[in-house]
């Protein structure tokens, strides 16, 4: 069996995954209310652990279940989603967070990804032009 390597890219955006959920973790404890804090650190904790978990998946499908990746995905979609959303439940009716504090944790993954990719093309900006079929506009 081969063991499949996380990429750079892959590893960036897993350690920019906390070093997001320090910043605004530590920025809403300093600034923000209690609820709104502990709303921030769990959801991006719920966010963090997420991504691990479907990193997790692929990795193992393509290890193990290749013949049938597409129903094991699947599953495998429904039971985090169902988890998720029975722990986000827990998280709201249980726990004195505030909701947009939740949210902005939530979307600690997300906005981790999109100051990676806005990073590497601030490091190299033109490499889209050293393929044959480059353009200016990304979309044709």
């Amino acid at each position: 069996m081969v063991d499949i390597k996380k990429t750079i890219m892959q590893r960036n955006i897993e350690i920019g995954n906390w070093v997001v959920l320090a910043v605004f973790s530590t920025v809403s404890f300093l600034f923000m209310s209690g609820g709104f804090a502990i709303g921030v650190l769990l959801g991006g904790l719920i966010s963090v652990v997420n991504f691990r978990w479907l990193s997790r998946d692929l990795r193992i499908v393509f290890l193990k279940h290749a013949d049938r990746a597409k129903p094991f995905i699947i599953v495998k979609y429904y039971i985090r989603l169902i988890f998720m959303g029975i722990v986000l439940f827990f998280v709201i009716a249980r726990m004195p967070v505030d909701v947009l504090g939740l949210l902005l944790g939530l979307s600690v993954v997300v906005i981790s990804i999109i100051l990676m990719v806005i990073g590497a093309n601030f490091k190299n900006p033109l490499r889209r032009f050293r393929k044959n079929n480059a353009s200016l506009f990304i979309f044709r």
